[in-house]
């Protein structure tokens, strides 16, 4: 796996827990079926897209290594990449929301190596390298929005989710699964569907990775930037999909200008978009997360933010006044006048300063849970992180006393100071206690038997985020999807289509080929009837060979397939479209 991403050293310092989703990037199990997909799209996107696109997104193609003729090999991908500072890694389909943003935040893209079928080739659910490689990479070598990428994952990264944004995930990402593999049973997609149309519409009040997604989306995936009146497309997904791509810009899609309000308009990724959001310019997009930055928890921090840590049942972590940060799960808060003075964690719990775990503060240590009084002492304007060594000894916060420290909110220490832990400023972060008992009013929150006590410092509670505060805290090893990608069946029938391809291919690039034009037409035409993407590339190179009455025959044989299957007649008539206009341009 190693050889695949050596070309780039932002791999390299990725954390473990961002590894684990990474997987190699098995180009030789691309088939000749699945590099003409590519092709398809591709040709049809840059025919097209030059005219909607935002400019960057041609420039970007250049910059970022991708072909028209061949599906993206990785590693190559990083070679270029690395110039502008970004890599890029292959995943199985989606991955976990907070992970995705996390591999931004280190200016890497996470691409899903796999590529819809033929049948699919003008939308899939299921996130593959045409939406991940054609979408996503062009437009991050414009460097104001490849910055808002990497700073709306740094961000997105820390938002809080609930158990509803779990149970949504795991139906999406089966749900796309089910409707991309071959011969799924359509009861078991409605089955999917009815699932994840339940979740939208039974989701409560949305979290913050709820709504930070729904920014994510509309910008990200489905942005377009301009006017409303006169839009072009930056979005991946826009950007990935042949039928969207011209859908959005009729006037079935309603425009509206991009504001925080998108955060609360949630989607449904199985269906084309009513309404798009237009953005004046990159740097806009920027302000309105900034925007969204300051409602959360994250910057807010208070009583309510560990309410949303309590109540996503997720590990978390809260930051202190004074750098004091506590990770783990959160199952209790104490508030006084709209305050926090006690929180409480169960379970492994660690403590650290500056994303840096502190010594001796680890999940070993803290095996079973932390608590501890937040706040002022009762009657103390001077709270105890800003007493300077007098002050302290005054108030009998001095190893070996004994001393019984009253909080507003009525929480009482009581018990034998041993030591205390200091910050970088000199400011007390934490106090070890023996012999120690901790109430609130009538309830015992510590006792003696318990053992030593480890008070946290801190007047108040300035930030609360998803995750641990140090990454080697925690096992974060963990991640088994409950579902995986299925792969295709490989039919004797699809053998043979595949070698056709391949055939066709090797013409194409001047290889020696197993067929003639010909031979591989008589077969597909007699033996694949329902199959149309090999013909149109066939009659591409008839057409360039100047031999009209073969290619009469095609284009007759095309016209069958059209009636035949009219789903596809736009499809077999766009990829003729590109191979006349060439002459008429």
């Amino acid at each position: 796996m190693e050889a695949s991403f050596e070309s780039n050293p932002l791999i390299d310092r990725l954390p473990k827990h961002l590894k684990q989703f990474i997987k190699p990037q098995d180009y030789e199990d691309y088939t000749p079926i699945n590099q003409a997909v590519w092709r398809y799209v591709m040709r049809k996107n840059v025919d097209y897209l030059s005219k909607v696109a935002h400019e960057s997104y041609l420039e970007g193609l250049e910059k970022t290594g991708l072909e028209i003729e061949n599906i993206p090999n990785m590693y190559g991908m990083n070679r270029i990449l690395k110039e502008i500072g970004w890599a890029a890694v292959a995943v199985d389909g989606f991955i976990p929301p907070n992970a995705f943003m996390e591999f931004q935040a280190y200016n890497v893209l996470v691409i899903a190596s796999d590529i819809r079928q033929l049948e699919h080739i003008e939308y899939t659910p299921a996130p593959d390298i045409i939406h991940e490689g054609a979408g996503h990479a062009p437009i991050i070598a414009n460097p104001e929005y490849a910055e808002y990428l990497r700073r709306f994952g740094e961000i997105g990264c820390k938002a809080i989710s609930s158990a509803h944004d779990h149970e949504m995930y795991e139906a999406v990402r089966l749900l796309s699964i089910l409707k991309e593999a071959e011969d799924t049973p359509e009861a078991e997609i409605k089955a999917a569907e009815d699932r994840v149309e339940y979740l939208q519409n039974n989701m409560g009040e949305l979290s913050e990775m709820a709504r930070i997604r729904n920014l994510h989306w509309w910008t990200v995936e489905y942005g377009l930037i301009g006017t409303v009146e006169n839009p072009k497309i930056y979005g991946a997904g826009l950007l990935s999909s042949i039928g969207e791509s011209a859908w959005c810009m009729t006037d079935n899609v309603k425009k509206i200008p991009y504001s925080i309000v998108a955060a609360d308009q949630s989607f449904d990724i199985t269906k084309p978009q009513p309404q798009l959001f237009v953005t004046p310019d990159f740097a806009h997009l920027s302000l309105v997360l900034e925007e969204f930055a300051n409602t959360m928890a994250l910057r807010k921090g208070g009583p309510k933010g560990v309410q949303k840590l309590i109540d996503s049942k997720a590990l978390g972590t809260i930051e202190l006044s004074t750098g004091l940060q506590i990770s783990g799960v959160f199952t209790n808060v104490i508030e006084d006048e709209g305050k926090s003075v006690y929180v409480q964690t169960t379970g492994p719990t660690a403590l650290s300063y500056r994303e840096k775990e502190l010594v001796g503060h680890g999940t070993e240590y803290h095996a079973e849970g932390f608590g501890s009084p937040i706040g002022m002492l009762k009657g103390i304007n001077l709270a105890i992180e800003d007493m300077g060594p007098r002050d302290l000894r005054a108030y009998d916060i001095y190893e070996g006393e004994q001393v019984t420290l009253e909080f507003e909110g009525n929480i009482v220490v009581s018990g034998e100071i041993v030591t205390g832990t200091r910050n970088l400023q000199g400011e007390i972060v934490i106090i070890k206690f023996k012999n120690c008992t901790v109430t609130h009013n009538d309830t015992v929150l510590f006792q003696p038997e318990w053992g030593v006590y480890d008070m946290a410092v801190g007047k108040k509670i300035t930030s609360a985020f998803s995750g641990p505060a140090d990454v080697n805290s925690f096992d974060m090893i963990t991640h088994v999807p409950s579902s995986t990608t299925i792969k295709a069946k490989i039919s004797e029938e699809r053998k043979e289509l595949e070698i056709l391809y391949q055939s066709v291919r090797d013409i194409r690039e001047g290889k020696t080929a197993t067929t003639t034009l010909k031979e591989a037409f008589g077969a597909v035409s007699a033996n694949h009837p329902n199959d149309w993407l090999l013909s149109v590339e066939i009659a591409e190179l008839v057409y360039q060979a100047n031999d009209n009455a073969f290619l009469d025959k095609i284009v007759n044989h095309l016209e069958f397939v059209k009636n035949k299957r009219p789903e596809v007649a736009h499809l077999i008539q766009n990829g003729l479209d590109l191979i006349f206009e060439k002459d008429l341009v």
